[in-house]
């Protein structure tokens, strides 16, 4: 078992961890038991009632938190000629085709999310072991592999995040910053359940939602009622 310093068991005491909270509740709590010198991301764990081995039973989407994530995403993206200018009109911090491709090949990733038009997909696929094992190879289901690189640019820098099942059929996604009020929390927290809720598998039997936690980067998770967004 690790061991937690004084803060950390001062903090957890503010949150009783066999209960469970209303969601405002339980936010406001975890803003409180932050206690460390930067702006911890407040981030959710969600437990699905599904089987993460059955492929007809996966869940993974993008959804656009309303507040955004408080962190402004480096987006690279595999475009050219009137597609990189477009890219680069929208905001896109590094666009590029060969050149990027070989310089991530030489140990490049100062980005955070990959955007490439799908002319460049059998390129940009001699990057999938290195791209792949970060979670960054662009995928047509998060929207990152299309034509339209306005509109996936824009979205990347409003706050758009990707969610993906893991092995233990769950969900993890940041909701924001600590620094944001309450109500700015609670609203990214629902729009990322909704999202959830939307992506149910048809193949999924009995309870879906099965458990919702938040917690902050160094700070102890509070439980949330998860009844209130059936």
């Amino acid at each position: 078992m690790a061991k937690h310093g004084k803060k950390y068991q001062d903090a957890a005491k503010l949150i009783n961890s066999e209960a469970t909270y209303e969601p405002s509740e339980a936010v406001e709590l975890v803003k409180k038991a932050a206690t460390a010198k930067f702006d911890e991301t407040v981030e959710a764990a969600v437990r699905l009632g599904v089987d993460p081995r059955k492929q007809d039973q996966a869940v993974r989407g993008v959804v656009v938190l309303p507040h955004g994530t408080g962190k402004t995403q480096r987006v690279l993206v595999f475009a050219k000629g009137e597609k990189a200018k477009e890219a680069e009109a929208a905001g896109a911090d590094f666009v590029g085709d060969a050149d990027m491709i070989n310089k991530i090949q030489q140990g490049w990733f100062d980005f955070d999310v990959c955007v490439a038009t799908p002319d460049m997909m059998s390129e940009v696929g001699k990057l999938g072991r290195l791209l792949g094992g970060k979670g960054l190879m662009p995928n047509p289901k998060a929207g990152t592999v299309t034509f339209d690189v306005t509109k996936a640019v824009n979205e990347i820098k409003a706050g758009k995040i990707e969610y993906r099942l893991d092995k233990a059929g769950q969900i993890h996604a940041p909701i924001g910053k600590v620094s944001f009020d309450a109500v700015k929390l609670n609203e990214n927290l629902k729009s990322l359940i909704d999202a959830l809720n939307r992506a149910k598998p048809a193949a999924a039997k009995g309870i879906y939602l099965k458990g919702i936690s938040i917690s902050s980067t160094m700070g102890p998770s509070a439980r949330v009622n998860t009844t209130v967004f059936k």
